[in-house]
């Protein structure tokens, strides 16, 4: 069966690399660098399996820059472009997904179109009006940065946004390439399904906010935040898991899903949604304010130097993009204070008016504090140097 993915993203990548497994698979992207290197068995992202499949399976997959080279013949268009949040509009930019579901739809082929890209609650509905198609259904994905093909080979659940044939022959297709046994799954309409996906993610903010929040309290009260949080996680009701405090969530998916969902609750009842989306906002303010708070302390004057070691989210992605670390950054340079990066996997000289520093003996000489949202065993030789919030040295 040939497969076609449009975007080679954490989700298109990931699924590109478990189908083509068992199925023929043609990824298509806009970017010519991603074209070539997903050709030659080199991952654009950072990801353990993929890299390792990419070296040891023999895939039947290739990348087009070419959609009708993509599309035609599939049995299944699966779209996983990007959809950021649109701050002015309040909604997810959909626009990359509906150019992929004009162009299938002019192709004129036999198909279905699986949106894994997340969208509001609705847009299934909205697209099937719109352009008057019916070949098109939702299925959402549950994955993590640096750890996206593994979710698919060992999946919690696989969600289809339809009750259908077609519908249970795309869900056996995951079922039939995945490594893991008497997995749950369950078909729903479409709106539910995407409900499902934005609900999920904002409970994952509601655990982090959660947690931060009791961190935040415990170092204003001189509280030992790690004692409270492992004996509140031994209630099994609650769990020892998710709860390691941060500078706040960031990523791909959490930011612009809580806010997407806010977005959705429009009209309708609601304290709690707002408020898990305004926390992550405490939170990043708190971590700036104790951090001039502890140059003040200190007597450290504003010659001093603040290093932001690393921009990436969590240990084991390479993606920064919305990581919390740079809201922190902004917050302290409006502040005054004097902020470098350390960042090796960045090429610019400078990023967002901070000095980027690619040498970690060069940083480390460099910085009065530095600010480490993971600890990891290079940042041990800071010392006394680093302020972070990680109580468990683990994501």
């Amino acid at each position: 069966m040939k497969i076609a993915i449009a975007g080679t993203g954490y989700v298109g990548l990931s699924l590109a690399t478990l189908l083509s497994t068992k199925n023929e698979v043609v990824a298509l992207d806009i970017i010519p660098e991603k074209v070539n290197m997903i050709n030659n068995r080199i991952s654009p992202i950072k990801d353990e399996y993929i890299e390792k499949y990419f070296e040891e399976k023999n895939l039947n997959l290739r990348a087009t820059l070419d959609y009708k080279d993509a599309f035609n013949g599939a049995k299944f268009v699966i779209i996983s472009t990007p959809t950021n949040y649109d701050e002015i509009s309040g909604y997810f930019d959909t626009s990359s997904v509906e150019d992929i579901i004009v162009k299938v739809k002019d192709l004129g082929i036999d198909t279905t179109m699986v949106v894994k890209s997340t969208v509001p609650v609705g847009f299934i509905e909205n697209m099937k009006k719109k352009y008057n198609i019916d070949n098109i259904m939702f299925s959402p994905e549950f994955l993590r940065e640096g750890k996206a093909l593994y979710d698919n080979l060992y999946p919690s659940r696989i969600i289809v946004g339809e009750i259908s044939e077609r519908a249970s022959e795309f869900a056996n297709l995951l079922l039939d390439c995945s490594l893991k046994e008497d997995i749950p799954v369950k078909f729903m309409g479409s709106t539910e399904a995407e409900a499902v996906k934005l609900f999920a993610n904002t409970y994952l903010a509601l655990r982090v906010a959660y947690f931060n929040e009791l961190d935040t309290y415990s170092e204003i009260k001189g509280l030992n935040a790690l004692d409270i949080i492992e004996g509140v996680g031994l209630d099994p009701r609650i769990g020892s898991h998710y709860n390691n405090p941060s500078f706040g969530y960031g990523g791909y998916c959490l930011p612009k899903d809580t806010k997407q969902l806010l977005a959705n609750y429009k009209d309708v009842p609601q304290n709690l949604i707002e408020a898990i989306v305004k926390s992550n906002e405490t939170r990043k303010t708190f971590i700036a304010n104790r951090i001039e708070e502890l140059l003040n302390e200190n007597s450290i004057d504003e010659e001093k130097i603040v290093g932001i070691y690393r921009l990436i989210m969590k240990s084991g992605s390479d993606n920064f993009r919305a990581s919390s670390i740079q809201d922190i950054m902004k917050k302290l340079k409006e502040k005054g204070i004097n902020v470098v990066i350390y960042e090796p996997t960045l090429a610019s000289e400078e990023f967002s008016g901070c000095k980027v520093i690619r040498d970690f003996e060069e940083f480390s000489k460099l910085v009065d504090v530095a600010l480490v949202n993971r600890i990891d065993e290079q940042v041990k030789i800071l010392g006394n140097k680093v302020y972070t919030r990680d109580l468990f040295a683990r994501d």
